[in-house]
């Protein structure tokens, strides 16, 4: 679907195999669940009900592998 889409329209590579798409989609996934479950146990600590870009720029600065990941991202509204 759309990620096979994306990925030929970038021209990332010559030939673009069927599974490659779907790894990849697994991938971000997992990466998102990551993030918001890290994001999640920040806010509760805190007392919030709900996840703010504060949470994500801490969960980011505090992980290590995320803080690799993400080192050149800039969250909006993160302080």
């Amino acid at each position: 679907g759309r990620i096979h889409r994306f990925l030929k329209q970038g021209n990332y590579c010559r030939r673009l195999g069927s599974g490659a798409p779907v790894f990849l989609a697994a991938v971000l996934q997992y990466l998102t669940v990551e993030v918001l479950e890290l994001a999640g146990d920040a806010a509760r600590k805190i007392g919030q009900r709900r996840i703010t870009p504060r949470d994500l720029k801490m969960v980011a600065e505090a992980d290590a592998e995320i803080n690799k990941l993400l080192r050149d991202v800039t969250i909006p509204g993160g302080g």
